[in-house]
C-alpha cells in the first residue's frame, strides 16, 4: 500500500506526477471544485454576516467518495491543487470534507517538472486562509450581483438574461464603443507623397518622402483643390536636403508572458480565440509525452499576472543564449525591472512566475514531433518570448531627413541596426531595417514624382477578443482567468455578436446595458469594478476582512436593487422579416438565439414554427441558372464565409464578400478584399482572371 495521497485538480496531471513521485504516492484528482454555493437559491445568509451555504456539487459526489476512500491507510494527504486563489479554495474545501489534519499539507508548484514537484513535496505549507477568503469574497460578490440583478432583468426585459460584476462592465465597454462609432463624423483629408533622387549622382536610388509641414506648421490638407495646388507649387521649386538628424536608441525586449499578454499575442499572431489559447496552455502545463522521457510539463502555470522569473530559469536562459548566440547577447541574471506589466491590476506574486518554458533547452523544433500543430505554435510563441526577454536590448540608429521645397517640408526616416540584441531571434539579420538614402545637408534633389492621395478619418475600431482583453486588463477589471467565461457569456446570452472577428452589441445587449447603467451605475462602472479587484487583493494580503468588503458593497447595492425594482417593463421592439410562416401565413420575426439569429412565427406560442435566418447581403448568386441570393454564413469555429441561399442545390461559396459588380475582363462577379497596406480592392472571383482594382474607402 502507498504511504501518501496527493490530490490535484486535473486528471491529466495524475500520470505525470506518478512518474515523478514514484510508488509511495497515490495521485488522485478532484476534477475541479467539489464544493460550491447551491444552484437553486442565493446560498448566502445576508443577515448573518454574509455566511455562505456551501454544498457538494451533485456531479462531484462520486469523486468526493473516491477521494474519501483513497485517504484510508495513508500517512499523509498532500493538497496539490493549482497555485492560485481558486486552487487554494479547492484545497481548503477538500481538507474540510476529508477531515485532513491541520498542518503543513499544501503543496504548491509553478511547473510540473521533477525538480519543482519534488521540492514542493519536501516543503509543504499550511493552507493560506487569506487566499481562501479572497476567493470566497469574489464568489459571494459574483453570486449577489448575478442572483439579485438577473431576476430583475427577467421581469423588466425578458427571460434567460443575466448580469455579472465583470460581464456587465465588459458589455458596457462594447456598447460605448458602438455609440462612439455611430456618432463619429468622417472627415476627408489628403496625404502628399513624393519620389526624389539626388542631382549629380546617377547611382543614388530614388526614395520616398511625405509632406510633413507647411510654413513650419503640421501639414493639414482637407480638399482636393488644396492638394493639387501644393503639388503644382512643389514642381516649380528648388529642392534641398534641409537637415539630417541621427539619434541612437535602445529597443528593449518585451517581458515574458502573463496570462492576458499571452491571450492577446496568440490571438494577434496565431489567430487563436482566447478560449483555445487557455486550453492549449493547460495541456502544455499539465504534461506532454516526449518519447522515452515520459510526460513532462512544458510551460509554467498559465494563470498569472506576474512577469517574475526564477533565479534558476535566468541562469539556464543565460547559458542557452551564450551557447547559441554568444556572450554579448545574454542579459545578466539580475531581476527584471519593475513595470513590465502596465495594467492597473498587475501584482508581483512570489508564488507565481511569468509563463515560460520549464526547460529552455526543449527547443520547439526538437520536440515538434510530439506536439499537435497548435500546441507547437503556442509553445513556440512562449519559448521565443521568454528567450527574447532574457536577451540584451537591440541598439538602433534612427535617422530623420527633412527636405525643403520652399515653404514645404517633406520627411523620410528609417533605422539602422547597430546591435541586433534580442531582434536576432526574429531573423532580422540585415543591417538596415529601412533603406536610408546616402545624403548630406544642402544636397540638391530632383522631384521624380508627386501625388496626392485622398483618405478619410476612421472611427475607433470595434473590440476584438484581444483588444477587449487588453482594455479589461488595463482598467483593472476582473482577472485574466475570468476573461474567457466573461466573453463566452456575452455571446451565449446574445448580448453581442461577432462579425468579422469584431464584437457588435445586439439590440438586446444595448437594452440590457441601458437598464443596468440607469439603475446600477455603481456596479456597471469601470472605477468600481477595478476598486473591487483591489479590495480582493487586500483581503488576500490580510489588509481587509472579507465580511467588511461585502458589507460595504451590499449597503449601496441594496438601494440600487430597490430603485431597479420600481422600473417600468421594457418592451423589446419586434423585428419583422420579409418572409412569412409556411405553416400559418403570419409574418416571421427575427430572433437572437445561442447560435445566432433565427426566424420565429409572430403568432408564437400558437404557432411554434421556426426557420433559419438568411443574412442576405443584397447580391444575386452568380452561378448560371441559379435564382438564389448570396448570404453571410459562419463556420463552426466562427469564421465568416459567403454562400448561396439555394444550398445544397447550388454550391457557390467564397471566403471574400461578393459585390454586385461584374469583372470588366471576363464578366465574373467581383469580390471585396481588404489589403492591410493599401486598403480595399475588387478582385475577380474567377481564379483564372488577374483583374484587381483598388478603391477608395467610403463611409460604408
Amino acid at each position: 500500500m502507498t504511504k501518501y495521497l496527493v490530490i490535484v485538480e486535473s486528471p491529466t496531471k495524475e500520470k505525470t506526477l506518478k512518474k515523478i513521485l514514484g510508488r509511495d504516492y497515490t495521485i488522485k484528482s478532484s476534477k475541479g471544485h467539489l464544493i460550491d454555493l447551491p444552484k437553486t437559491k442565493l446560498g448566502i445568509d445576508i443577515e448573518n454576516n454574509f455566511q455562505p451555504e456551501y454544498v457538494v456539487i451533485p456531479k462531484q459526489r462520486k469523486v468526493l467518495k473516491e477521494l474519501e476512500d483513497s485517504t484510508k491507510g495513508k500517512e499523509k494527504v498532500f493538497l496539490a491543487t493549482d497555485p492560485d486563489r481558486e486552487g487554494e479554495a479547492i484545497a481548503w474545501h477538500i481538507a474540510q470534507k476529508l477531515k485532513v489534519r491541520e498542518g503543513k499539507n499544501r503543496v504548491v508548484f509553478n511547473e510540473i517538472t521533477e525538480r519543482a514537484v519534488s521540492q514542493a513535496v519536501k516543503t509543504p505549507r499550511e493552507i493560506n486562509l487569506n487566499m481562501v477568503n479572497s476567493q470566497k469574497a469574489r464568489r459571494l460578490l459574483d453570486r449577489l450581483v448575478g442572483y439579485k440583478i438577473s431576476p430583475l432583468l427577467w421581469k423588466k426585459i425578458g427571460k434567460k438574461l443575466s448580469a455579472g460584476r465583470v460581464q456587465s462592465v465588459a458589455l458596457r465597454l462594447i456598447c460605448e464603443r458602438e455609440e462612439e462609432i455611430v456618432k463619429f463624423k468622417i472627415e476627408e483629408y489628403w496625404n502628399i507623397n513624393a519620389l526624389f533622387s539626388k542631382i549629380g549622382d546617377e547611382k543614388t536610388e530614388t526614395f520616398k518622402a511625405k509632406l510633413f509641414s507647411i510654413n513650419s506648421e503640421k501639414a493639414t490638407i482637407n480638399t482636393k483643390d488644396e492638394a493639387t495646388k501644393i503639388c503644382e507649387e512643389v514642381k516649380n521649386q528648388d529642392i534641398y536636403v534641409k537637415s539630417i538628424n541621427k539619434k541612437k536608441e535602445s529597443k528593449n525586449p518585451p517581458p515574458p508572458f502573463t496570462t492576458s499578454t499571452l491571450q492577446q499575442e496568440a490571438y494577434n499572431k496565431l489567430n487563436f480565440p482566447i478560449k483555445k489559447t487557455m486550453l492549449l496552455a493547460q495541456q502544455l502545463y499539465e504534461g506532454i509525452t516526449l518519447g522515452t522521457k515520459g510526460n513532462i510539463g512544458l510551460i509554467t502555470y498559465m494563470r498569472t499576472d506576474s512577469v517574475r522569473v526564477s533565479d534558476e530559469a535566468k541562469i539556464e536562459a543565460k547559458k542557452y543564449i551564450e551557447e547559441h548566440f554568444g556572450k554579448d547577447f545574454a542579459k545578466s541574471s539580475q531581476s527584471l525591472k519593475k513595470g513590465g506589466n502596465k495594467s492597473k491590476n498587475a501584482r508581483i506574486q512570489d508564488a507565481h512566475e511569468s509563463i515560460r518554458p520549464t526547460y529552455i533547452f526543449n527547443h520547439p523544433e526538437s520536440i515538434r514531433k510530439y506536439l499537435t500543430n497548435d500546441q507547437y505554435r503556442l509553445y513556440n510563441l512562449i519559448w521565443q518570448r521568454f528567450v527574447a526577454s532574457r536577451m540584451k536590448a537591440a541598439y538602433l540608429e534612427k535617422i530623420t531627413i527633412d527636405i525643403e521645397s520652399g515653404k514645404y517640408i517633406f520627411r523620410t526616416s528609417g533605422s539602422k541596426i547597430l546591435f541586433k540584441g534580442y531582434m536576432i531571434l526574429s531573423g532580422q539579420n540585415n543591417q538596415n531595417l529601412d533603406k536610408i538614402p546616402d545624403l548630406k545637408e544642402k544636397d540638391q534633389l530632383r522631384l521624380e514624382k508627386i501625388e496626392a492621395n485622398q483618405s478619410f478619418t476612421k472611427p475607433p475600431p470595434r473590440y476584438t477578443e484581444a483588444s477587449l482583453v487588453k482594455r479589461l486588463e488595463k482598467e483593472g477589471i476582473g482577472r485574466p482567468s475570468t476573461y474567457v467565461p466573461t466573453i463566452s457569456t456575452l455571446q451565449y446570452r446574445t448580448y453581442v455578436e461577432k462579425i468579422d472577428k469584431k464584437f457588435r452589441p445586439t439590440e438586446l445587449g444595448i437594452t440590457v446595458n441601458s437598464f443596468l447603467i440607469r439603475y446600477f451605475s455603481d456596479i456597471v462602472n469601470i472605477t468600481f469594478t477595478a476598486k473591487m479587484e483591489k479590495q480582493l487583493d487586500e483581503v488576500e494580503s490580510d489588509k481587509k476582512k472579507w465580511e467588511d468588503v461585502l458589507r460595504i458593497f451590499y449597503k449601496a447595492f441594496s438601494n440600487d436593487l430597490e430603485k431597479g425594482g420600481q422600473a417600468q417593463k421594457i418592451e423589446m421592439p419586434k423585428v419583422f422579416s420579409d418572409e412569412v410562416c409556411d405553416k400559418c401565413g403570419s409574418k416571421m420575426l427575427v430572433k437572437n438565439g445561442r447560435f445566432g439569429k433565427f426566424l420565429a412565427c409572430s403568432r408564437f406560442p400558437k404557432c411554434k414554427n421556426t426557420k433559419p435566418f438568411l443574412d442576405k447581403i443584397g447580391v444575386s448568386c452568380p452561378e448560371e441558372g441559379c435564382s438564389g441570393e448570396i448570404i453571410r454564413k459562419k463556420t463552426k469555429k466562427g469564421r465568416t464565409f459567403y454562400g448561396c441561399s439555394n444550398y445544397p442545390k447550388c454550391s457557390f461559396v467564397s471566403w471574400n464578400k461578393p459585390v454586385d459588380k461584374k469583372c470588366p475582363q471576363c464578366n465574373h462577379i467581383l469580390v471585396l478584399i481588404k489589403d492591410k497596406k493599401n486598403g480595399f480592392y475588387y478582385k475577380c472571383s474567377n481564379s483564372a482572371c488577374d483583374y484587381k482594382h483598388f478603391i477608395k474607402e467610403d463611409k460604408k
